[in-house]
């Protein structure tokens, strides 16, 4: 009997990556602190140079794996926002929502001097008002992070990717109505992917806690209760052809209201939950072309400082009229440095839903995602540990 080797290859691939990714982010993390997603998003990349085959397109269903341990981590974000905090500080919430607007500013009237497509600025503009949750929310539980900084930069988080899913649902609305003229066509592909998403997100959040309590489920299953629900939000997403990562992120906000309780040792959906972000962090940066990272250098790193800049300002300069101080501000903005899982997930979700610029942006952009990539979360966890909000003890 021969062996197919190819075959052989290909089937080993994630395993064997998935293994190597895991012991360097330990070991990493060990000697150096460095984030353990940024072992698995050096592995990931490395894994894209050498052209590991299979690692992108042989395995059916990837990019269905990739939302689901997005949306998990979604979920957990959503669950940790606490609306009523909006209520009492209203400044967070105006804060989030002007850094949200001026950062797509900002970035589109820069991104002209590249002289780049109308239609591919409105992307940009739209990806770069985002901040990564995956980064965010894994490095805050790595560092068992607590305090001011960190939920400002979860609540910001959350504002800055729910504006960041309406802007590019806008966007490909207008592509729609440019390319086709088809008015309805367009409202169909933005303003009832938009409602339609948080709608079953928010049915989800308010039918679940009530399965809980008429079940008297046990605190430890509560956890596995709810990662079938986003698998199931996930994949109703996927038929319905909605947004799953909207949907997620209001199934958790919905939740809390809710008052369901987690406990800490059930933050990040346990063994499972780290298994799927390796993963996600992996899979990710295997999407990143290496021939399409030399070109646009000069864009990426403009892009970079004008969004990071621009947080950081918005942050310091209503830091005392939110109750907080110019230094959290600083550090607040520099927290909200990561952007790119969530971002290439969403233009691998558009391109898959027929959004044709999708694949060209995600080109023009490949060198700031893997910069953002590799030292977003870095500049996050140092953020909150000059804010003095982390708690791990060397053992």
């Amino acid at each position: 009997m021969v062996t197919d080797f190819p075959f052989l290859l290909q089937s080993m691939a994630w395993p064997l990556v998935l293994l190597v990714a895991w012991y360097l982010g330990e070991r990493l993390h060990e000697w150096a602190n460095l984030p353990r997603v940024t072992s698995y998003v050096a592995v990931g990349l490395v894994a894209s140079l050498i052209n590991l085959p299979g690692l992108t397109d042989a395995v059916p269903g990837l990019p269905f794996l990739a939302n689901v341990a997005l949306s998990l981590i979604l979920f957990e974000l959503g669950y940790r926002i606490h609306l009523r905090w909006f209520r009492h500080n209203p400044w967070v919430l105006a804060l989030g929502l002007v850094e949200s607007v001026l950062t797509f500013a900002t970035v589109y009237w820069v991104s002209g001097l590249f002289t780049l497509p109308t239609d591919t600025r409105l992307i940009i503009a739209a990806l770069s008002v985002s901040a990564s949750p995956a980064g965010i929310v894994r490095v805050a539980n790595e560092m068992r992070s607590a305090g001011q900084v960190t939920e400002r930069v979860l609540h910001l988080c959350a504002i800055n990717c729910l504006v960041a899913v309406l802007a590019l649902k806008l966007v490909i609305g207008y592509w729609h109505l440019s390319t086709s003229g088809d008015l309805v066509l367009a409202a169909f592909g933005s303003v009832h992917v938009l409602v339609t998403s948080v709608a079953v997100g928010a049915l989800l959040g308010v039918g679940m806690p009530a399965l809980l309590r008429s079940q008297r489920i046990q605190e430890r299953d509560v956890t596995l209760v709810f990662a079938l629900a986003v698998v199931l939000l996930t994949t109703m997403a996927y038929g319905l052809k909605l947004s799953p990562l909207l949907a997620a992120l209001t199934f958790g906000i919905v939740a809390r209201e809710r008052r369901v309780h987690l406990t800490n040792a059930q933050r990040g959906f346990g063994t499972a939950g780290d298994m799927l972000t390796l993963f996600l962090f992996v899979y990710i940066a295997a999407l990143l072309d290496w021939s399409e990272i030399g070109g646009g250098v000069l864009l990426g790193l403009v892009l970079i400082v004008v969004r990071i800049a621009t947080k950081v300002v918005c942050n310091v300069a209503a830091a005392r009229l939110s109750g907080s101080t110019e230094r959290k501000g600083l550090l607040t903005g520099l927290a909200l440095t990561p952007m790119s899982a969530f971002a290439i997930l969403l233009l691998e979700q558009s391109r898959l839903y027929g959004f044709e610029p999708a694949r060209q942006v995600l080109m023009v952009l490949a060198f700031m995602m893997v910069l953002q990539e590799l030292f977003g979360p870095l500049v996050t966890q140092r953020a909150l540990q000059a804010a003095s909000e982390t708690h791990v003890t060397r053992e």
